[in-house]
């Protein structure tokens, strides 16, 4: 089963509505839908996730990150989501670059971010920028 773009999603449209840029690619695989979003706009897009009344991702669950050596962009970071009033959830990704494996920190959204972002740091080598630790 390959992964197929879903344009049909509300949080899609929402986020286009937003920040038409903010959406680089939709991915829908297995019921999942991926979001993938410039690093630059990281963070804007967290807090609007989290803020926007009809959406309230308010709940980090987890962050991972995937080394796709020798591959460029090498490193994928990935933000599982969830509305817990909406009970929806989303995936976020942001696609790096080995020899700039920098993303915004998104401790100041989603407090749990700390624990995540500490863990990637060692595991992977990327950098958060403005993680407080």
């Amino acid at each position: 089963m390959e992964p197929q773009e879903n344009e049909n999603s509300a949080v899609v449209h929402k986020l286009r509505e937003w920040n038409p840029q903010a959406v680089e690619e939709v991915i829908e695989f297995a019921a999942e839908t991926t979001v993938v979003v410039h690093r630059k706009l990281l963070l804007r897009t967290a807090e609007f996730l989290a803020s926007e009344p009809s959406l309230r991702f308010s709940f980090l669950s987890d962050i991972t990150a995937v080394d796709r050596f020798p591959l460029e962009p090498r490193f994928e970071v990935n933000y599982q989501l969830l509305s817990i009033d909406n009970r929806e959830r989303l995936r976020l990704k942001v696609r790096v670059t080995g020899g700039d494996p920098v993303v915004p920190s998104v401790t100041s959204v989603w407090p749990t971010a700390n624990w995540h972002e500490r863990e990637s740091y060692d595991l992977m080598g990327i950098r958060f920028d403005g993680h407080p630790d």
